[in-house]
């Protein structure tokens, strides 16, 4: 600002003095001409001079490369609006991308001028996101800029809708552009219906539960009188009159962008097609592991942990893992190394808001099965949030699905490129089964399934994994023989 200024400053001085050196030192009239013409030039000078140094103040915040090799992302929720003063390092947007969620920064200081995206647009890395007058008050707002309309929103009361709270402070109700296509295409009033989302965010299901009745509309104070009785009156069936068809919930295709986490599925389920899968099921008696956690429940609980068979399934998997170390590895994109990886960092998948992540815990092999409880459930939280980073969402070694909490008994996992092995967990269920002298008992049982790069892992080495895996979870004390 001040080398602005500065500059403004020698740049009109120099004029004066230019303009002062042609006026002649001739009589009081002829002076007076002259001085007229000096303050005509400097009044057309000064002016755009300002205009010019205001214009340079006013910069473009660009989406920088959050790593990973993000191309782009899609705007969750602004934090700003046009018109909004911002310092340096106050969060201006949240953005989503297929690794999760990033809070965005500003990096300078100054007021919002511009935003160039709505929320739920996807912006690419290197385009600006806002322009921001990093120098206050030396640029003229733009009146269009604060009154900003959808122009495919109803016109609606601002204070009306800030009593709901499904409005962001520009005054536009809080929704994705599928879900206001969707209110569109059923010719739907916005402010008849009440958002349950984040700072009151119109969701599909509550546009979904509003045409099925489910959800009312907004209180009756704030809806005008007059059209709520113009609209009972028009559809009110007359006598003796054929019943109204019931209308269909969607009754057109909707086209719905592929963004976020399901684009990265796509681009890793396009990947996992180039390997070459080998599955191998087994299925595993579960008696003493259950009756295993059925002791240490209560000293887990004495020690607020939360303890769930997974951790425990962690550890076996990471045991067996140390004998075969092969499956814990990453191959690079040509299949010519394969690095065997010393960590075991054990990717758990996750059904989050956003769709299926696969955080990991890292060194499972030096963690405690209450060390491990505790990660999980700490990375569960975080993931119902939407509040996985980078680092927790990267670098896994080796994956675990535990299908079997929804449902399942034998699956086919895909592998997680780069990583050369996955598995599979279904549900425990009872079992009628012979034992030695062929009696029937009750079993508890869970069936495991593993896939692997079959360009890098042969049949016997998943098989010998598959029952060492098992030994350590059938004979749960037999985890204390492998501990140091």
């Amino acid at each position: 600002m001040m080398r602005g200024v500065l500059m403004g400053s020698r740049v009109s001085g120099a004029v004066t003095r230019l303009l002062r050196a042609t006026v002649p030192n001739g009589t009081a009239p002829t002076r007076a001409i002259h001085v007229a013409r000096l303050n005509a030039i400097r009044a057309t000078v000064q002016p755009a001079l300002h205009t010019t140094l205001a214009n340079e103040k006013v910069v473009s915040f660009m989406l920088a490369d959050v790593g990973e090799g993000v191309a782009e992302a899609t705007i969750v929720e602004w934090s700003v609006a046009e018109g909004d003063d911002v310092t340096e390092f106050d969060k201006v947007c949240e953005i989503s991308y297929d690794k999760g969620n990033v809070d965005i920064s500003s990096r300078y200081t100054g007021k919002v001028v511009k935003l160039y995206y709505e929320e739920g647009d996807l912006a690419n890395v290197g385009d600006p996101l806002m322009d921001i007058d990093v120098d206050d008050g030396m640029v003229e707002e733009d009146d269009d800029t604060t009154n900003q309309v959808s122009s495919d929103q109803p016109a609606a009361s601002t204070s009306s809708e800030a009593t709901q709270g499904n409005t962001n402070n520009t005054g536009k109700a809080l929704m994705t552009p599928a879900v206001r296509r969707l209110t569109r295409e059923h010719n739907l009033n916005i402010d008849d219906i009440v958002g349950s989302g984040k700072n009151g965010r119109i969701l599909k299901e509550d546009v979904l539960d509003f045409l099925e009745g489910k959800t009312s509309k907004k209180p009756a104070a704030q809806q005008q009188a007059p059209a709520a009785t113009a609209t009972t009156a028009s559809t009110t069936p007359l006598p003796n009159a054929p019943p109204a068809p019931a209308t269909s919930l969607q009754a057109e295709d909707v086209t719905v962008p592929v963004t976020g986490i399901q684009k990265a599925m796509v681009k890793s389920m396009t990947a996992a097609l180039q390997v070459p899968h080998f599955g191998y099921a087994d299925e595993i008696e579960v008696d003493e592991l259950i009756k295993l956690r059925t002791a240490l429940k209560p000293v887990a609980q004495s020690r607020d942990i939360k303890l769930t068979y997974m951790p425990f399934i962690l550890k076996a998997a990471s045991l067996a893992l140390k004998q075969y170390p092969i499956l814990n590895s990453n191959v690079n994109e040509d299949c010519s190394e394969v690095v065997m990886k010393g960590a075991h960092n054990i990717g758990v998948a996750m059904d989050t808001p956003q769709g299926l992540l696969v955080p990991n815990i890292k060194n499972v092999e030096s963690k405690t099965v209450f060390e491990i409880a505790q990660e999980l459930t700490y990375l569960q939280a975080l993931g119902q949030q939407n509040k996985l980073k980078i680092d927790q969402l990267s670098g896994g070694t080796f994956t675990l699905s535990n299908i079997g909490i929804i449902g399942g008994t034998y699956l086919g996992p895909v592998v997680v490129v780069p990583e050369v092995a996955i598995g599979a967990i279904g549900k425990f269920r009872r079992v009628p089964r012979f034992d030695a002298k062929d009696n029937v008992v009750p079993v508890n049982l869970m069936e495991v399934s593993f896939s692997a790069d079959h360009r890098v892992i042969d049949g016997v080495t998943i098989a010998k994994f598959s029952n060492a895996f098992k030994q350590f979870l059938e004979n749960p004390a037999a985890m204390l023989s492998e501990l140091r």
